[in-house]
């Protein structure tokens, strides 16, 4: 294979990589003393370094090849699931204080503090599994791709290289490591694509001329109900409570807010982060619609959709800049694959092996923490091969489907158990495992539709976002007709855990957080949200 990068791409490319070197050694060099320094940097990080933690963490490389090549086949409609920027929010304003107030490490630990202890197994073995099977295999999958196709080396080089790389600084540096070393990623991501972002406009010929040249149909998020791919029912509703699920209940976002030291610092990470949310539909979809008007254009080519991203750095990137690009994928590669073995490493260690030793020393569990890391690292390398196999579709499409059927129970439990305090510990486990008998049987009827008819071929080709809104709502129903049909929970057991349980000290304490800017930059962000949802109409 021949490599696209040039002498001055390769200097750019090797700064970007001594820079990060440097920040994870400065960062290593301050030893981690206990779990907390571990697995939450020390519970003292700042607004900023979170919500730019929280936007690396999201947009990995499966975000910039399954974005941009969502973009160029289907159009705008996976917009709607980068503006859920506003439920980012929710997770500053609505669950973080509950989070707080448990002083839990990850979210299975709070499920028990508000649940019990079956509720915690469940969501640590699922979140552990989830993790390897998607997040992890899903961006060394896409990040295989871009090194491959930008540095001229074979697929396995590519991403094994990477894993191990980003593997080794985890592991010894923990949360502080990724948290820090996310933020220098976050800047350069951000700067390369937005290079992109306009030098492919200028090519294409600007933003009217695009329009003109993709027709109005592709620049349209709101398709009809009967779509097969993009119902708006489902892209609006489907995929409000897939959010809710990824970004205030997965261990994988929240672990950032956790890193900060009062709820206040917490939220406005959170803010910070729900505004950087917004700029993937202007600098990864929208990048892959300009790449299918160059297409009609004749400018460029690409095989498959999920190749568009690396070829649109190679036909517009002059010298220099090619391995600036680079740079940021690499970035959006490595601080995925960072925040997922983290936040696997702190399941483990805190939800299962201190479950199992709860006497076990600080020493050790930190430990126990490397060691889970580095287990990961090898799944993850394993399931490389497994994930090759799924490159003929569009990456992104299939994640979301994927994560469709996996978020509306445990969406249901987290938001019923904040909100009521009526939902004892009986309804989130049986809420939880129904949901996972659905969801499997869902898939099930996916793998062998071809011999089904009737309502299970209906059950089996419902579209997915759709499949998300029915999940939900039969969540919902079996967790509120348990709840009420066995005994309450102990309230004082789950003081300040739930709205229904909160001291006035809670209250006070809450309010006193609360500060006029930050609620004045949630309404300004919740009116660009409107703004480009009524923008993009066709």
């Amino acid at each position: 294979m021949i490599s696209i990068m040039e002498n001055a791409d390769w200097w750019v490319l090797g700064a970007y990589f001594a820079a990060l070197i440097g920040v994870a050694i400065w960062v290593i060099l301050q030893k981690n003393k206990d779990t907390a320094d571990y697995f939450l940097a020390g519970r003292n990080v700042g607004w900023f370094v979170i919500g730019a933690s929280i936007f690396a963490s999201n947009i990995g490389s499966e975000h910039v090849v399954g974005l941009a090549g969502t973009g160029a086949e289907s159009g705008m409609p996976m917009a709607h699931y980068e503006l859920h920027a506003w439920i980012v929010l929710l997770l500053g304003w609505l669950f973080l204080p509950f989070y707080f107030r448990s002083n839990a490490f990850t979210m299975p630990e709070f499920l028990e503090k508000r649940f019990d202890s079956r509720s915690r197994w469940f969501l640590s073995v699922f979140s552990l599994a989830g993790y390897v099977i998607t997040k992890v295999s899903v961006t060394i999958y896409a990040g295989g791709i871009v090194v491959s196709e930008l540095l001229g080396i074979p697929f396995w080089y590519g991403a094994i290289g990477i894993v191990v790389f980003t593997g080794a600084y985890t592991v010894i540096g923990g949360m502080k490591a990724v948290i820090y070393t996310e933020t220098l990623q976050t800047v350069v991501l951000i700067l390369g694509s937005v290079i992109i972002t306009y030098l492919g406009l200028q090519e294409v010929g600007g933003w009217g001329v695009l329009k003109e040249t993709v027709g109005t149909d592709h620049l349209n998020m709101w398709r009809p109900i009967n779509d097969p791919d993009f119902p708006w029912t489902g892209m609006l509703f489907g995929g409000t409570i897939v959010g809710i699920w990824y970004w205030c209940t997965d261990q994988y976002i929240v672990q950032r807010t956790l890193a900060a030291n009062n709820i206040k610092i917490g939220r406005r990470g959170a803010i910070f982060g729900a505004y950087l949310k917004i700029l993937p539909i202007f600098i990864f979809l929208i990048p892959g619609i300009i790449a299918y008007a160059l297409s009609i254009q004749g400018v460029l080519s690409y095989e498959k959709a999920d190749q568009v991203f690396p070829v649109l750095v190679k036909t517009l990137l002059p010298v220099g800049l090619k391995g600036l690009v680079a740079g940021g994928l690499m970035a959006a590669l490595m601080s995925s694959l960072a925040s997922v073995f983290n936040s696997c490493s702190t399941i483990f260690t805190i939800d299962i092996y201190k479950k199992l030793k709860p006497h076990t020393e600080e020493k050790k569990l930190l430990t126990i923490g490397k060691v889970a890391t580095t287990i990961v690292v090898i799944l993850g390398i394993i399931w490389i091969p497994i994930m090759e196999k799924i490159g003929g579709g569009t990456l992104y499409q299939y994640l979301q489907s994927v994560q469709s059927y996996i978020a509306p129970p445990i969406t249901a439990v987290f938001i019923l158990g904040v909100l009521w305090k009526r939902t004892n510990s009986q309804a989130a486990i049986v809420t939880l495992f129904s949901g996972l008998v659905v969801a499997a049987l869902r898939i099930l009827a996916e793998i062998y539709q071809n011999s089904l008819s009737g309502v299970l071929l209906e059950f089996a080709t419902i579209n997915f976002a759709h499949m998300a809104i029915f999940m939900f709502l039969l969540s919902i129903v079996i967790c509120i007709g348990v709840s009420l049909a066995t005994n309450p929970s102990n309230y004082a057991a789950i003081t300040g855990l739930s709205f229904g349980t909160l001291t006035e000290d809670d209250k006070r304490l809450n309010k006193e957080s609360i500060s006029t800017i930050d609620i004045i930059l949630s309404v300004v962000l919740i009116v660009i949200v409107i703004s480009i949802l009524s923008y993009f109409v066709g």
